[in-house]
Order: structure tokens, then sequence, then C-alpha cells
């Protein structure tokens, strides 16, 4: 997924027209954007919506949830599973233990909806507590619904007592910096994808633009949306290039070829096996993106 747009899920009106936004998926979000009065509409608006959606083609679905701390999950998770989401987005994730107590719980609901055990998957905020932050290394591939992990900055902001996550200049200070590698470390562990986190001024195309090809580059898979005017941009930072297709194209047809050796030599410049991993890795992503175009 390259793009994820929060949409909140108390407006009918923002989610029919989210789904001409060209995003990958969809975040009909029940936590940050939705008043306290209004989550119990929010939660008949989204599943009504959802259950609306054909899953033939156009963007997937996910839910955020309110966290554990609210005591409202279990009625978002009643809400909406029998709508057939495709994933739950669970903010303020304190460790793997969450993804794991989310699971069980979708488990009972999915078995209550008639639908496969395991067909939800999860996608864990989890950065936007000091706690989260620091058990970052305990999300790992044992944690079958786990499709990725993301990481805000702006909740582990105010947990940390920070004015600000970002210096004059637009970047993010220090604990923030902590915060996105961790996610990029926490995901290679787990063998899945990061995300990177939200870009907040929706009006300044070229931050984002320059955010995205950082993230790209650093290992992220995707990033987060709340504006639909950002989607095209990030789509077009982390679909892989034709040139980079070629090459890894190249890199991976090399070593096909050659048998079981651990160095290829092409155009007069070696590739070794660690070339050979990110290029099967561009490629899979490029797979992906055409997959939703």
């Amino acid at each position: 997924m390259r793009s994820m747009l929060f949409v909140p899920g108390d407006s009918q009106k923002k989610l029919e027209k989210s789904l001409q936004s060209g995003a990958d998926a969809l975040i009909i979000d029940l936590e940050d954007s939705v008043a306290p009065a209004s989550k119990e509409a929010a939660r008949r608006v989204a599943s009504a919506f959802l259950a609306g959606q054909s899953r033939s083609a156009g963007p997937v679905f996910y839910v955020r949830v309110n966290d554990f701390t609210t005591g409202l999950t279990d009625d978002d998770l009643a809400a909406v599973v029998t709508a057939r989401p495709a994933g739950i987005m669970l903010p303020k994730a304190a460790s793997g233990q969450d993804v794991t107590r989310l699971s069980v719980k979708l488990r009972v609901h999915e078995a209550e909806a008639g639908l496969d055990d395991g067909a939800i998957r999860v996608i864990p905020l989890i950065t936007e507590t000091a706690a989260g932050l620091l058990a970052a290394g305990t999300y790992d591939a044992s944690l079958p619904r786990l499709a990725g992990v993301t990481w805000g900055a702006e909740d582990l902001s105010a947990d940390v007592g920070a004015r600000t996550a970002r210096d004059a200049s637009g970047r993010f200070t220090d604990v923030f910096r902590l915060a996105r590698a961790m996610t990029i470390l926490a995901a290679a562990k787990a063998q899945t994808i990061a995300i990177d986190t939200v870009f907040t001024n929706f009006r300044d195309m070229e931050g984002l633009r320059t955010e995205c090809l950082e993230a790209e580059r650093d290992g992220f898979s995707g990033k987060l949306a709340i504006h639909p005017a950002q989607v095209p941009v990030i789509n077009e930072a982390f679909t892989p290039s034709a040139e980079a297709i070629e090459q890894a194209e190249a890199i991976a047809s090399a070593f096909a070829g050659a048998g079981d050796i651990g160095v290829v030599g092409i155009g007069g410049k070696m590739y070794d096996r660690p070339h050979l991993k990110r290029a099967e890795r561009l490629l899979a992503r490029a797979k992906a993106a055409s997959a939703t175009r």
C-alpha cells in the first residue's frame, strides 16, 4: 500500500468523496477525527458505508478504532466487523501483545459474522506513546494478522511533553527521528511493511514530496494521508520508476541465470546478495503498485 487516506467515519459525504481519491487504502476513522458525542453515529455510518462497497476493485478499507484505554474498542469492533473491512488500524499500540489482544477479539467477531478466521488484518500505530516506542522490538513474524506497522508524531509529542515534533526548518527533532527509525526496524524484524506517518501541512506539496522521497529511500513502502490532494504525490513517490524496475529485473535475472553464487557482474559493476534482496523487494512493490491502478 503506497497511500492510506484517513476519512472521518461520521461523514457520509467525505466517505463517498474519498472513493475518487486514488488512494490504495481508505482508513475510516472512528478515533481522533470523531468527537466523543458522535462515536455511535460514526459506527453506524462507517458500517453502512463499508457494507455497500465492492471488494472487487478500488481501495481496500481499514477502520481505525479507538484505543484500548478508552473502553470503546469493543463497541467499534462489534459495529464494523460484520461489514468486512480488510483490516483494523490500532492506535496507541503499547506492544506486540496489543496486536495479539486485538487478534483474539477479532477471532470472536469473525466467527459471529461468519468470516474466515484471520480474514481481518491489523496495522498498529506503534510510537504514539513513549511506552509504545520503547516496545517497538516486540513486533515479529509470529503475529499472523500483522499487515504493516506505522507511526505517529502528534500523540507522541503530547505524551513526552514536546511543544512540537519539528524544528524551524520543518524537520523532525531527535525523539521523532528515533520513532521513525524504530518503525522501519520494527517492520524489518516483523517481516512486514513500514508505512510513514502523516505530513500535516496538506497545502505544502513540495514539502510532502520531499518527505515521501526520503521515506521511500529509507525503507518505507507507503505513507499515511490526511487530505485527498496528498494522494497523487504519495502514489508517485512510492511507485518504482521504470529505470529502477529495469535495473532490479536485470539483477534478479543475472542471479537466476548464474546459479548458486554470491556475486554477479552487470555492465562492469558487481552485485551481491543484498543487492538481490533489495531488487526483489522493489519488484514486489512495483507489482503491488501495478495491481492498484
